[in-house]
């Protein structure tokens, strides 16, 4: 067979390598371009894998491309909800400047309407971005800061006390409120008019044509005539809302010796009539409110507008307000506080979401490198003879790296756009100020519109209000990987030429010198990231080394399996040629002749299942601390007692809802809040008070059980004997109690006089428990409800899967008194944030990835040795093996593999669990809506068995049944080609 000239793929040819007419120089002295060029020849060899190739790197790239966008949404939403649902009062910024004492004409001008709007419009243009306005919610005016007392006789008194009125005069009440009655204020500076709601008219007995009077600076008196009743718009909106006392009177306790009660209400005047409240004597003041919108902020405009924020509260663009108003002015605001809990909350999840992240992506990458390294072994014969025929390292790997690129470019292309076109930015822009309506509310989102586009010229590119640049740069990433595994591994394969039908297996590979190292190095980083984590948690957004710990620790747990990997195959094969037929020898014999590669598909697995059992474990510690926050919360599966504290149960209540569909247990139980403690120290002790819990002891000892919180003995609470109306002067009796810590603490161990509303008698400790069912609070103390001296059961705990309608509908039929409160509900109140919801699908989305890479790792597996194994089979069949006999040899053969993997994948998964658990606080994640639930001890990460347990067990079934239907499909096919005469199979 003649050597033809020239067979390097730098030099290609149109045929194979051999010459051709088309090689000749043509008249121009010009090379004729290749007939058939490498790269779409390649392709068109094999369209299959070609294709196979690019659907892993569109899912791929679409993952790594919609992941940063999908972080920057919820970040996005998760800030605006916070401003949003915040409360009015806590969100507006308003600003205030103290008025001169001076007579009303005096500043007649500088309070008329015109004069007030134009100094709002001027104060509003100076408010720095990012901060923007609602005009229809804006307000301005002037209002006294201190209550002044009505003097007219006739206005109501309940305990013989004055009622106290707000004067204030807000622009735009035709906007935000409805005539009912009489005529909209006007007036002037000298004869002030008034409005009021119709809660105040009808509260404080006031109508159309009533006269107020307050007092004045010099003593006088000053007259406010009432000229019309009008009924707000939207009594939740911020015009409302910021101060309450305008829509709505209050009956306001002033606590002394005993407590009395008198009316605070809030006279609404006309503009035209501000510079009258310079006569009071209530310290007018003027005020510019502003309600910010949060539809143009974006994520990454936390640490601005937390910047712009403190600047107006306390630096130069206070100065510049300052200088706006002509006087001293104060800033109020909690959007600064808003921000601030926003970010702690961002970066308390987002280190957790990222060993979610880093999971995933070390998953994809192992199984991007078995991609190319399923290539390589399909094309290793035709790759040595270009080498054995002089062809370069370098034009090899340039023109795999042509085949590659041909394939994964457009593909990550295509992915970068569908991840742009899917995963849209909240409100499917970027987002404008946002008005609410009325004036200025085009101007307001043309102005955030500019703004957007400012902010987004300064970054590598945005597109729909989200940066393209990270999303670019991981499709990229992944674009680059798919390109060079091929390439790299065949140059590094063949640098030397190798000698035919050498074996390269797990069996008789040897570690080499840079192999060791590497695992070493990879061993210390492991070492190091798990104790960084468990010394300085997952808070420490910029330490990755600390979010791929249990990435770290994976890979140490597949390193270390594939060093032990051919030590229970020597173990087997011992005994295994002891039985009968040659099956099992032989699977044993062929899964230890499987190539020394094939860390990479055990890697994968491992890795996978690892993220899985990770990601597991960190949904269903947020699962658990949820649900045990809400049955503290209600104190067992729904919960009856009144809206108003030391509201007895009406007769009967009890049994109508025993009798309830679901209704399996009733605990009921009498509480009285804010009973004050004795100490044993005596007087000197401080004051401190406690809920005093009477129970039935059985009852309440079964719901304890149920809800592991506190359960005792039904015999510590047993029965003095003594209660009822009949032990009322017996206040020496000692009634055992059960107490939380601090209260335990304070009474000491000796008996104790306790005085409160359901009796007077001595208490002792003869128990301690951190929580209790029936009460919210940190302290408590509990006795048998039987010795209470006033028996009356004022809350009902319920057990059971009830239908809240139902249970509700019995309750309403007795009483409109008492509320329901369900388990499920107050559960589901604590899924509220956006942030936390986006880190819950990020990590239900990792773990669904990284079980379709398991999947894929598994098919790689197998199709690497997929012709060898169709050979071996056709052979085999020829000396007599039966088809069902085929399909136990090859799945005999793989179940070694997939059976170490999923051991391993377990115990790495358990392992990293309790390793990584000090560092991970979930409670962030699962209580970010219910700060005040501290008492569930946080929300610790446990590992969960069926994250552990099920991926494994699906990794074993799903390798079985892929090795049986591979066996199934070589048994379809015909075995004349595997059995050709010359095969170098």
């Amino acid at each position: 067979m003649s050597r033809p000239r020239s067979s390097r793929p730098d030099q290609p040819s149109g045929s194979g390598g051999r010459s051709s007419a088309h090689d000749a120089p043509s008249p121009s002295g010009r090379t004729p371009r290749a007939v058939a060029p490498w790269v779409r020849t390649r392709l068109r060899t094999a369209p299959r894998a070609a294709a196979a190739l690019a659907l892993l790197v569109l899912v791929t790239a679409y993952l790594a491309a919609a992941l940063p966008r999908a972080v920057d949404r919820y970040e996005t939403e998760g800030l605006r909800h916070g401003i949003a649902s915040a409360a009015p009062r806590d969100s507006v910024l308003e600003l205030t400047s103290p008025l001169p004492v001076a007579t009303p004409s005096q500043y007649a001008e500088v309070l008329s309407p015109e004069a007030l709007r134009k100094r709002s419009d001027e104060l509003r243009a100076l408010l720095p971005d990012p901060i923007r306005t609602d005009p229809a919610q804006t307000a301005h005016g002037v209002r006294t800061v201190a209550r002044l007392e009505g003097l007219d006789p006739w206005l109501p008194r309940p305990d013989g006390i004055s009622p106290q009125f707000v004067l204030s005069s807000p622009s735009g009440l035709d906007r935000h409120a409805t005539l009912r009655q009489g005529r909209p204020a006007a007036g002037g500076p000298l004869r002030p008019e008034a409005v009021v709601t119709a809660k105040t008219a009808e509260a404080l007995r006031l109508k159309p044509g009533a006269v107020v009077h307050v007092p004045s600076r010099n003593g006088e008196r000053v007259a406010v005539t009432v000229t019309g009743i009008v009924e707000p718009h939207g009594p939740d909106a911020p015009y409302w809302a910021v101060e309450p006392l305008l829509r709505a009177p209050v009956l306001a306790p002033l606590v002394d010796e005993e407590v009395k009660y008198f009316w605070q209400a809030a006279l609404l005047l006309s503009p035209d009539s501000a510079a009258s409240l310079l006569a009071t004597a209530g310290e007018p003041e003027v005020f510019f409110r502003y309600a910010p919108t949060a539809d143009h902020l974006t994520a990454r405009d936390t640490d601005r507008l937390s910047a712009t924020l403190h600047s107006v509260g306390g630096g130069p663009d206070l100065v510049k307000l300052t200088r706006a108003v002509g006087g001293n002015v104060t800033v109020t605001t909690g959007l600064d506080e808003i921000v601030d809990a926003y970010r702690s909350m961002r970066d308390a999840i987002d280190p957790v979401v990222a060993v979610a992240v880093f999971g995933i992506g070390a998953v994809a990458a192992v199984v991007l490198a078995m991609t190319g390294g399923l290539f390589v072994a399909r094309r290793d014969a035709e790759l040595a003879l270009l080498r054995s025929r002089g062809a370069s390292l370098t034009g090899i790997g340039l023109r795999l790296l042509g085949e590659t690129s041909a394939v994964a470019v457009p593909a990550a292309a295509l992915a970068l756009g569908l991840a742009v076109a899917t995963v849209r930015p909240p409100g499917g822009g970027s987002g404008a100020a946002g008005a609410a309506g009325g004036p200025g509310a085009a101007e307001a989102a043309g102005a955030a519109g500019a703004a957007g586009a400012a902010d987004g010229a300064g970054a590598v590119g945005v597109l729909g209000g989200i940066p393209l640049g990270p999303s670019l740069l991981a499709a990229s990433a992944v674009a680059l990987v798919a390109m060079l595994v091929l390439p790299l591994r065949a140059v590094v394969l063949h640098r030397r030429p190798r000698l035919h039908g050498g074996r390269d297996d797990l069996l008789t590979a040897r570690p080499s010198r840079r192999r060791t190292v590497l695992e070493l190095t990879l061993l210390v980083l492991a070492v190091g990231a798990v104790v960084s984590l468990r010394l300085r948690g997952a808070g420490d957004s910029g330490d990755h080394l600390v979010s791929a710990a249990p990435v770290l620790v994976g890979l140490i747990a597949a390193m270390v399996l594939v060093r032990i990997y051919p030590l229970p195959l020597r173990w087997l094969g011992r005994p295994a040629r002891r039985l009968r037929g040659a099956v099992g020898p032989l699977a044993l014999a062929r899964a230890g002749r499987s190539s020394s590669t094939g860390m990479l598909p055990l890697l994968a697995l491992v890795l996978a299942l690892t993220t899985a059992a990770f990601g597991g474990s960190v949904l269903a510690g947020v699962a658990d601390a949820r649900d045990r926050a809400a049955l503290l919360s209600t104190g067992g599966d729904a919960r009856i007692d009144g809206s108003v504290e030391w509201t007895p149960l009406p007769a009967g209540l009890t049994e109508t809802v025993r009798g309830t569909a679901g209704v399996r247990d009733l605990a009921a139980v009498q509480i009285e809040y804010g009973v004050a403690l004795p100490s044993h120290e005596g007087t000197i002790a401080r004051p401190m008070s406690a809920p005093l819990v009477g129970v039935e002891p059985a009852s309440y000892t079964r719901l304890a059980e149920r809800t592991g919180f506190g359960p005792f003995p039904a015999e510590l609470l047993a029965s003095t004997g003594k209660g009822g109306e009949a032990a009322t002067a017996d206040t020496g009796r000692v009634l055992p109690a059960i107490a939380s810590p601090s209260v335990a603490e304070r009474l000491g161990r000796e008996p104790l006089e306790v005085v409160a509303a359901a009796g007077t008698f001595r208490v002792k400790v003869v128990g301690v428990r951190a929580a209790t069912p029936a009460v919210r609070g940190e302290d408590f103390l509990l006795v048998n409800g039987a010795d209470l001296t006033r028996r009356a059961a004022t809350a009902l705990l319920v057990t059971g899967p009830v239908d809240g309608t139902a249970l509700r509908s019995a309750v309403t039929a007795r009483t409109d008194a008492f509320r329901v409160t369900l388990r499920s509900e107050e559960r589901a109140g604590y899924v509220d944030s956006p942030l936390q919801t986006g880190a819950e699908r990020i990590y239900l989305g990792a773990i669904g990835a990284g079980a379709g890479y398991a999947v894929v790792a598994v098919l790689l597996s197998l199709a690497q040795n997929a012709p060898e194994r169709s050979a071996l089979l056709a052979r085999l069949r020829t000396m007599g093996l039966t088809r069902r006999q085929g399909r136990r040899l090859l799945g005999l053969e793989a179940l070694p593999q997939a059976v170490l993997a999923a051991l391993g994948g377990v115990l790495a998964g358990w392992a990293a669990v309790p390793l990584l658990a000090p560092g991970v606080d979930l409670y962030r994640l699962a209580l970010a809506t219910a700060p005040g639930l501290a008492r569930i001890d946080g929300a610790p990460l446990r590992a969960d068995p069926w994250s552990l347990l099920v991926p494994a067990l699906a990794v074993v079934l799903l390798t079985a049944l892929a090795a049986a239907g591979q066996a199934w499909w070589a048994g379809r096919r015909g075995s004349i080609k595997e059995l050709r005469a010359g095969d170098a199979r």
